[in-house]
Parts: structure tokens; sequence; C-alpha cells
């Protein structure tokens, strides 16, 4: 467990390093997570995204399209809570959506998720079960100027 959190802070902190601009639209999933899994760490996610973000009537998601469970998931999720979420990358000139990246991550049988956007970047390790997955660590928040 000591494993685990050091590793989580060390990408907490060295994605601190990282440039962000108003691209960032990039999303990855290299651990192929079920569709169970996937649901959970979605909505919990979501959920969490949602609380940093704003309200949904005026906030729009853009996202990279990806047809990974987790991708899949994770839009069904943001739409769950109402949001708009951009997929396709065409928008109206006045509309300025919210750039969300992810990274799903297998570290010592967890899977550590990360939402990043231009101001804030979400982590959390989680434990897969059969039927979803639970949360194994607090929730990491880091918000930028």
């Amino acid at each position: 467990m000591r494993k685990l959190q050091l590793t989580i802070i060390a990408a907490t902190l060295l994605s601190g390093c990282q440039t962000v601009d108003k691209a960032l639209t990039a999303g990855t999933a290299p651990v192929s997570l079920s569709g169970p899994t996937a649901s959970a760490i979605a909505g919990d996610m979501a959920s969490r995204l949602a609380e940093q973000i704003g309200p949904a009537g005026t906030t729009r998601i853009r996202m990279e399209n990806d047809s990974s469970e987790f991708a899949t998931a994770l839009e069904a999720a943001l739409k769950g809570w109402g949001y708009t979420v951009i997929i396709d990358g065409n928008t109206a000139k006045d509309v300025q959506p919210v750039n969300l990246a992810y990274a799903i991550e297998g570290i010592d049988g967890q899977i550590l998720a990360r939402l990043t956007t231009p101001s804030i970047v979400l982590s959390r390790a989680y434990r897969p079960k059969a039927a979803g997955a639970t949360p194994a660590s607090p929730l990491s928040i880091m918000q930028r100027n």
C-alpha cells in the first residue's frame, strides 16, 4: 500500500510539471478494463469532476474520440450528470468547452485513473472487482492557475 501511495504522489507531482494548453484533448487507456470496472471508475471520477468544473447546464466537455471501454463509460457518466460531451471536436466559435484528457494505468494489481483539464487534475487508485471497482485511495485534486 505504501508503494502505491508513493507512486500516486509521484505521478501527481510529475503531472504538475507538464504543459497544458487549450489543445488538451488526448485520452489514453493502455489497461484493458471490463465493462463493469470501467463503468464504476468512470462513474466515480465523473461525479468528482462534476464537483470541480461547474454546472452541467452551462459547461460543455470535449473529449478525444476513442472507442475504449473507459472512454465510452466516461462519456456516458458525464452525460448522466447532464453535461454535453463533444467528441467530434466541432463547436461553434462562441462555445468554449472544457478539454478533458484521461489516463488509466495498472499498478500493482490496481488501476490508477486520472482526469485532466487545463485547470484541474483528479487522480484516484481503484481495486478492480468482478462486478466493478472500489476506491483504493483518497481522491487527489491538483488545481492549476
